[in-house]
């Protein structure tokens, strides 16, 4: 097994498993593979490069990959959804940098599995860092792993149908309030509807989870995604004239209702993405990632990048 300190994601290609280089080919390694979990599991990512998998045969592959493939519900990030649970990879400005997160670490039960699949490569830039949780977690500095022990509690402010952030209905893909009760109702999370037609979410969730199956105790929240500071300084700044930090579309504090800290926000998110090997796009690539082991984020990029995603329990 790959050493934390050295882990690079694990690379298949038609040379190396002796498959034809086409999407039918892939799909016939896979079917014959004994144990894909348990690679996927030492693994903690799999690269499956020059295949040529194009859009119209990614069903079929995916159906290999992900056997229970995922809507996109209680999702914070802006996406569209352009097939069968299949989503365009975050819609967010080229230039910036997405930082590093596992998806939907919010959340009462998240993806076991992400499947990304590049539709068309970017002109430069554009990839995909990801990090070992195990040592994003060792990265950071006793202080801030100690006051992380007992979790963090989120909220989103979901507006109605006009407003800053997503909507309730685009969040929960549905029109209908009774659905969207019965769906936190599960979730162990706290909720009220505003008069204003806006939806109001607390949920209180680890900092870090172990592993099923590794045992591996990996850094495993979005503090540093859903905190004003890890916008930077002016972005900061500039909601906060805007509006209280309790009535942003989403913010973030300690379980127990404390600030956390503006300079433990930036140091999780600076040593994750200092700790993170980066996966560069070709199109027709895709990658499977061990969504509790690595978390992912996108580097900045020019050209007209696409980048699909999809995910199962």
């Amino acid at each position: 097994m790959t050493g934390h300190k050295d882990w690079v994601p694990f690379e298949i290609t038609p040379a190396d498993s002796g498959a034809a280089a086409t999407a039918r080919g892939l799909t016939d390694h896979l079917r014959g593979m004994d144990d894909l979990a348990g690679l996927l599991a030492r693994e903690k990512a799999l690269v499956f490069r020059g295949f040529g998998v194009t859009p119209q045969e990614l069903d079929e592959v995916m159906d290999e990959l992900l056997p229970n493939r995922l809507a996109y519900v209680h999702g914070n990030s802006p996406r569209t959804k352009v097939g069968k649970n299949v989503y365009t990879s975050t819609e967010y400005p080229q230039e910036f940098t997405i930082s590093m997160h596992n998806e939907m670490s919010y959340a009462y039960a998240w993806p076991s599995r992400l499947l990304f699949f590049c539709q068309q490569q970017p002109e430069t830039g554009g990839a995909t860092p990801l990090v070992d949780g195990v040592r994003w977690l060792a990265a950071l500095d006793p202080e801030v792993r100690e006051a992380f022990k007992g979790g963090v509690r989120y909220t989103q402010n979901l507006h109605g149908g006009m407003g800053l952030g997503k909507s309730w209905q685009d969040t929960f893909e549905t029109e209908d309030r009774a659905e969207v009760e019965s769906f936190l109702e599960k979730t162990e999370a706290v909720w009220e509807w505003k008069t204003d037609g806006s939806l109001r979410v607390h949920q209180i969730r680890p900092a870090t989870v172990k592993h099923p199956v590794t045992g591996a105790e990996v850094w495993f929240n979005q503090a540093d995604q859903w905190h004003p500071a890890g916008l930077g300084d002016e972005t900061a700044k500039a909601l906060a004239q805007i509006m209280p930090e309790e009535d942003l579309p989403q913010s973030v504090s300690f379980a127990d209702g404390t600030a956390i800290p503006a300079d433990y926000v930036t140091q999780i998110r600076d040593r994750g993405l200092d700790n993170a090997v980066d996966v560069d796009w070709r199109t027709g690539d895709l990658l499977l990632i061990d969504n509790l082991l690595v978390g992912h984020g996108r580097r900045p990029f020019t050209g007209a990048r696409r980048v699909l995603v999809a995910m199962c329990d």
